[in-house]
């Protein structure tokens, strides 16, 4: 897991092209391009200990109380145990919100973690006590939309870490049948080509499709040294128990299925049709 502070550096945010659908090749050559989404820093958060990011799900409106996207095991009272969840629990965490070039802009409060959990995937969301409209007001700065599809192997991503003000640029490699890592198992968790190394804290990251600007999972660990399903050097296991250890890989897990288990609102409803996150 990513939680170790080694070496900072920033970095700058490149917008992609896109090939023009529907042309000709006459017309794709005689005319630009369109741009594929700009990925900066805006909307990305810095925690005491990791990176984060402001998010809405695709049915959140400009009132609702915003959210923030970390990792399970980014929380201030410690790694859930394995089979852990936490709902609704009080918290007045705080976080620093970027603009697109990396600026402290202000502090951002939360009043409760809405979930965390280390079991099947690692993540942690917090419920703001305000709202995107009075963020957009105050700051100018919009949500990342999280995306309610799962990724695409060979998708380009960037990992985009608030805490280090820095971004790493590669692609989706695959995914993982299960993740284990000392006593945590995650599953269908993304593998990243080798382009993203990742270090300590940038746990929590977005990791974003350059394509459409959607959020389509959150950074969390990476194997460092090698050895065989410990902490800080998870392993993959496929469906046949067969086990790989991919040394200096990093991984991330997908956020798709938060999509399904909120309601209007952003209220947190584990019992939603089609929601599938681990219940305390």
């Amino acid at each position: 897991m990513k939680r170790s502070f080694v070496g900072a550096s920033a970095a700058v945010l490149l917008t992609g092209a896109t090939a023009l659908a529907g042309a000709s090749p006459a017309q794709a050559q005689s005319r630009p391009a369109p741009a594929a989404a700009t990925v900066s820093y805006a909307g990305t958060v810095a925690l005491s200990n990791c990176s984060g990011s402001l998010v809405r799900m695709p049915n959140s409106t400009a009132q609702d109380h915003a959210l923030i996207l970390s990792n399970g095991h980014c929380l201030t009272t410690g790694m859930p145990a394995p089979g852990k969840v936490v709902v609704n629990q009080s918290s007045t965490r705080t976080f620093t919100l970027l603009d697109s070039s990396a600026r402290n802009l202000g502090t951002l409060r939360a009043t409760k973690v809405a979930y965390a959990t280390m079991t099947d995937t690692d993540v942690s969301l917090y419920e703001l006590n305000t709202s995107y409209a009075a963020i957009r007001s105050q700051y100018g700065i919009d949500p990342l939309t999280v995306s309610p599809d799962h990724p695409v192997q060979g998708t380009a991503i960037k990992v985009v870490s608030g805490y280090w003000k820095r971004t790493y640029s590669c692609s989706i490699d695959g995914f993982v049948h299960e993740l284990h890592e000392g006593g945590w198992t995650w599953k269908d968790s993304v593998r990243y080509t080798s382009a993203c190394d990742t270090i300590g804290g940038t746990s929590g990251s977005p990791v974003i499709d350059t394509a459409t600007g959607l959020l389509v999972a959150v950074n969390n660990t990476g194997n460092e040294d090698g050895a065989r399903c410990t902490v800080d050097n998870p392993c993959e296991v496929d469906e046949n128990g067969q086990v790989t250890v991919r040394q200096g890989i990093n991984y991330a897990e997908q956020t798709y299925l938060l999509t399904s288990c909120f309601a209007p609102g952003n209220k947190l409803d584990l019992t939603l049709p089609g929601c599938r996150l681990p219940r305390p």
